[in-house]
């Protein structure tokens, strides 16, 4: 039988994950972070739960394990990273020190590299989530307002701009103008911020970085995203079609319905 370890960050990605995987006759490893990690992924696999930075423990368990092939998914806020570093153990405070800078991309790589140095690979997930990735075309809702598509359109060439330097992965919008970008606050901050200061009707615009790497940071809404634009009164939610992942999708629908809020994939 296979193994895969799966190192889980918060929120439904990494059960998603672990569920399918499970379904295909993998055995999945879970390395889950205290306070972190949603418990029920122990229904999943065998679990071993580490505090925030215990890197060398990690890679200790891994090779206990017997595990080759890892998975990372989840979220784990960027701001709590840099602001967490007195936390790490010497591995993890080594690698941190060598970083050119400490931007998303950046870290996610080196984490990689430093993983690939002692022997594991980190596969591409899509094959066990590719019902989660969201098509071209309408999700939710509908447009009955013109300016909104422009928005839209003119939104996300801004937002792959902005993910391509590693800034952020979503912009709000509105008549033509770049309300919020997102930085290291995360996408619900950033859209309602967007709220604050372009009032109702804005639009969100969420995309992948050019030659997104599939491995990691993977575009992600799900009803938590709806209930911030609720908050913010945006009406339209653009995502990149084919490189978002969309959780709870029944339940999204008939939130988004239910908020007014229409939802659109394109490709970009």
């Amino acid at each position: 039988m296979r193994k895969v370890g799966l190192i889980a960050g918060s929120g439904e990605l990494p059960l998603e994950f672990a569920r399918s995987a499970s379904e295909k006759g993998i055995h999945v490893t879970v390395l889950a972070i205290k306070k972190t990690t949603d418990r029920n992924i122990e229904k999943y696999g065998k679990t071993h739960w580490l505090n925030f930075g215990e890197a060398q423990k990690l890679i200790d368990l891994l090779k206990k394990e017997g595990i080759k092939d890892l998975v990372m998914l989840g979220k784990i806020e960027h701001y709590s990273l840099i602001f967490s570093l007195h936390k790490l153990d010497k591995r993890a405070r080594e690698f941190f020190s060598k970083l050119k800078d400490k931007r998303a991309k950046t870290i996610l790589e080196a984490v990689m590299d430093e993983l690939s140095k002692e022997g594991f690979s980190f596969i591409d997930p899509t094959p066990y989530l590719e019902n989660l990735l969201i098509e071209e075309g309408l999700i939710a809702g509908r447009i009955e307002d013109k300016r909104l598509m422009n928005d839209a359109l003119f939104g996300l060439k801004i937002a792959k701009e902005i993910a391509q330097l590693d800034i952020g992965q979503t912009v709000v919008v509105k008549d033509g103008i770049v309300i919020a970008v997102e930085g290291i606050e995360g996408t619900d901050k950033c859209i309602i911020r967007g709220g604050e200061l372009g009032g109702e009707g804005t639009v969100v615009c969420k995309v992948a970085r050019k030659n997104q790497d599939m491995r990691y940071d993977v575009p992600v809404i799900g009803t938590k995203t709806l209930k911030s634009m609720k908050k913010a009164k945006a009406r339209l939610l653009a995502v990149e079609a084919g490189k978002t992942f969309l959780l709870e999708r029944e339940k999204f629908k008939k939130l988004a319905e239910k908020f007014g809020i229409a939802v659109i994939g394109f490709r970009i």
